[in-house]
């Protein structure tokens, strides 16, 4: 055996170097690839972590069902005070982790039975959602207003999905003197996220006092809670620095809201998404406003939205 020290050729130690700076070449785009993710979808994560679901389309607005298995149980009267029970309709899967929570009140002489529709629309698109009844079907807005609180507080508090709820993150919706009910909830908790009066009905027809942002739904054919006197009023007398908007329904009646209804759907989901979300994707469904269609025939609001 030979005691000469080995030596590399020029040819080997050439490959050497380019293999040594193809590897700090490598290391630098990974840090620069980690670097650019930080800044762009980890910063959005941290700028929003209430955003649930995939990016929306129209389509998955418009859709009968979101991307979100629901499931309901039942309340009783019996078990709960200040208002009378209901169903509650929530994403059955937890991967998401907590979810927004929405009340809903029906109308004079109604049951929850006539806005059920709304809760496993609106739970599949990633909130829980509490249809109520009332303590009797004559209650007044005032006290559907109390009572949308008092569910609102049970959700929260007692339910067997309070772990799966935000209890920061709440909003009330309503049909008739349910809708006259939740200007009354968001007048009297400003702490509310969200407002939807749909085809809303109430004596008071000035709401200067309303921060919470809230999209009043009126119908062109309301002979019962007619837009002139109800809900253009409710909208108009909203304060301008509130995020407002008026949506009326085309060929509709007061009654419009006890059926499926996608325009009613799409800009509820669209608001509840944005202003209890805080999730900006669904911005361009409600800003520009609405245009008059087959569907609308008017709309408002105060675009772009502040909050």
């Amino acid at each position: 055996m030979s005691d000469t020290p080995q030596t590399s050729s020029p040819t080997r130690t050439s490959h050497r170097r380019r293999l040594r700076r193809l590897g700090s070449g490598l290391a630098t785009t990974a840090a620069l690839v980690g670097l650019l993710t930080s800044l762009t979808g980890g910063a959005q994560a941290a700028d929003n972590p209430y955003e649930r679901g995939p990016a929306p389309t129209t389509a998955s607005i418009e859709a009968g069902r979101g991307p979100y298995a629901v499931s309901q149980t039942s309340v009783s009267r019996l078990a709960v005070s200040g208002f009378g029970g209901g169903t509650i309709y929530y994403p059955t899967s937890t991967a998401d982790g907590s979810f927004g929570a929405v009340a809903v009140s029906p109308g004079y002489t109604a049951y929850q039975s006539s806005i059920a529709w709304l809760g496993p629309r609106l739970a599949s698109q990633g909130f829980v959602v509490f249809t109520i009844d009332t303590l009797t079907t004559s209650d007044q807005p005032d006290s559907r207003g109390t009572q949308l609180l008092a569910a609102l507080d049970y959700l929260v508090q007692s339910s067997t999905v309070r772990s799966r709820i935000d209890a920061g993150r709440l909003g009330v919706m309503g049909h008739s003197m349910g809708g006259g009910g939740t200007l009354e909830a968001a007048k009297s908790r400003p702490s509310l996220q969200a407002a939807i009066p749909l085809t809303g009905w109430n004596l008071d027809k000035t709401w200067p006092e309303i921060t919470t942002p809230t999209l009043v739904v009126g119908a062109d054919g309301d002979t019962i809670a007619p837009v002139a006197t109800h809900s253009q009023p409710f909208y108009s007398t909203l304060p301008s620095s509130t995020d407002r908007a008026y949506i009326e329904l085309r060929g509709a009646t007061h009654f419009t809201p006890n059926s499926s209804n996608t325009t009613i759907a799409k800009y509820s989901i669209s608001w509840l998404k944005r202003f209890i979300d805080n999730d900006t994707r669904y911005e361009q469904f409600l800003c520009p406003l609405p245009a008059v269609s087959l569907t609308i025939a008017e709309s408002r609001g105060n675009c772009p939205h502040t909050s």
